[in-house]
């Protein structure tokens, strides 16, 4: 072994040469606040994971890895805010890479990256807004169940599942749609200025596309993965750090949140009135058959 090799694996000469460092964040699950059990990707869940990534010693770049079908637009446009305001403030450049599914909100939180990449199997896209749900009015007529509403406010209950839809309910409803997309189609559009190669009606049609098909339209700059990449930026020695949300490993697996401070496991007695406790079950349920749902669409 020569001199310099020799060196090179003494701890001092880490310290005065230390490898370049990339922070990897992982962007992964249903965008939004789910039910009592599971946590969803929130600006407020992810927030402490960006400020640890962006002050990392020797750090040279951020990598986010996103792995999601959406979900809530607010949390999605927040969360990209941030991440932009946090580059900005460091001078650090960001790279966004998609697994298997980026899109709707999942592209949007792509966009936080200065570059955007894929596998060319990547699922990209789905620039739109929806909304879905289920009607059952014929449902209780057919039972003889009598529902029971009482609002103060003429729209207060408007498009009550139990109830037969109105027109004018849809229309506002269509019309709430109609501002939330016109506010992803800008975004796209500054954030993908000059790249696009494709027209709007195409682009924001709410259609998804392969890895390969999202390239030859500018939503992203490239195919490739985050390893070959980073080692091609910043040489052979630049260390990729997972930086961690801060729950358990097991947590982590299972999708839940963190226990709130004075709150008991699970499996053991608490507190809770049973009727709270069936409310949280049924909210869990739902939630849990949501993520499904919105996960389902892309899986080919």
């Amino acid at each position: 072994m020569n001199t310099r090799k020799l060196l090179s694996w003494l701890p001092f000469e880490r310290f005065r040469n230390p490898p370049p460092v990339v922070a990897v964040v992982p962007l992964k699950g249903v965008i939004g606040r789910l039910g009592p059990w599971q946590r969803g990707l929130t600006l407020d869940s992810i927030a402490p994971t960006l400020e640890r990534a962006f002050k990392l010693p020797s750090l040279t770049a951020v990598a986010l890895v996103v792995n999601s079908p959406g979900g809530a637009p607010v949390q999605a446009a927040q969360i990209t805010r941030r991440i932009r305001a946090l580059a900005e403030e460091h001078q650090i450049k960001v790279f966004a890479f998609a697994e298997d599914v980026a899109a709707s909100g999942g592209y949007w939180l792509l966009t936080a990256g200065d570059e955007i990449y894929a596998d060319e199997s990547s699922l990209v896209g789905s620039i739109g807004v929806v909304s879905a749900g289920f009607g059952f009015p014929e449902f209780l007529k057919r039972f003889g169940i009598e529902r029971r509403v009482y609002v103060s406010g003429e729209h207060k209950a408007g498009l009550d599942p139990f109830q037969p839809e109105r027109e004018e309910e849809v229309a506002h409803l269509r019309r709430i749609q109609a501002d939330i997309h016109e506010a992803f189609r800008a975004h796209v559009r500054a954030h993908r200025q000059g790249k696009l190669k494709a027209g709007e009606d195409e682009l924001f049609s709410g259609r998804f596309w392969s890895g390969r098909a999202a390239l030859a339209l500018g939503l992203i700059d490239g195919i490739a993965d985050l390893r070959t990449l980073m080692r091609e930026r910043y040489g052979a020695r630049v260390r990729l750090l997972v930086i961690a949300d801060g729950r358990r490993w097991w947590q982590r697996r299972l999708g839940l949140r963190s226990l709130a401070p004075g709150r008991r496991g699970l499996g053991q007695e608490t507190a809770q009135p049973r009727a709270a406790a069936v409310e949280d079950m049924t909210a869990g349920l739902l939630a849990v058959l949501d993520e499904h749902q919105l996960w389902q669409r892309y899986r080919l």
